[in-house]
């Protein structure tokens, strides 16, 4: 199996594919960088999506530290998480098959001016997103392997995720004018997809 001194390469690939799902569910940061823009243009929506991708950071270096000391302390309870890991992202991923389509009308009511507060807001978006750290205490423990140095997977899996954020929402602020009727016409087929990609994952990851 390829690999480097600490990260697996297939399983690296993997969690690029994975990472990138999860930047295409329709979130609040997505619908920050939707609205922002629309109305402040692709440039100045940076401020947006470099604020929440630190907001994304603290949000993983929070997760990775408790399961970090998990493991530490119980290497054989990393299995169990994996399990439980696996059937919320089945969970979550049938609720992405079920929600609806973003569109531009979901995107709050945005009149910030100054780029420290369009920041503010894509911080805020990230780190008060109760979903955001039960998400990753689920989603990374599937791509850890506890033989090989922890602190540096860990670093490279949230450098990993907030690169692809970044390229994400930055296409979405960048085409914002254009990609939202596309949303609305075809945002439940991509629901669809996603949703099959997470139940996917929460199926197969724990058997590997």
């Amino acid at each position: 199996m390829p690999h480097t001194d600490c990260v697996e390469i297939d399983t690296w690939l993997l969690y690029v594919a994975a990472a990138t799902g999860l930047s295409l569910v329709p979130g609040p940061n997505g619908l920050l960088a939707l609205t922002h823009g629309v109305i402040h243009g692709p440039v100045r929506t940076m401020a947006t999506i470099a604020g929440g991708s630190l907001g994304f950071g603290l949000t993983i270096a929070a997760s990775l530290f408790g399961i970090g000391a998990l493991v530490v302390a119980s290497p054989g309870l990393l299995t169990t998480l994996k399990w439980v890991g696996g059937a919320y992202l089945v969970w979550l991923g049938i609720g992405v098959w079920r929600s609806p389509a973003m569109s531009a009308a979901q995107g709050p009511d945005v009149r910030v001016v100054t780029t420290r507060s369009l920041a503010q807001q894509g911080f805020l978006a990230a780190v008060t997103n109760p979903k955001g750290i039960l998400f990753f205490v689920a989603f990374l423990p599937q791509f850890v392997v506890p033989e090989n140095s922890l602190l540096v997977q860990f670093l490279v899996m949230a450098a990993t995720f907030i690169v692809i954020e970044i390229l994400v929402e930055g296409a979405i602020a960048l085409g914002a004018s254009h990609i939202q009727p596309l949303l609305s016409r075809f945002g439940k087929r991509v629901n669809r997809i996603l949703g099959l990609l997470f139940m996917a994952i929460g199926i197969f990851l724990p058997l590997r």
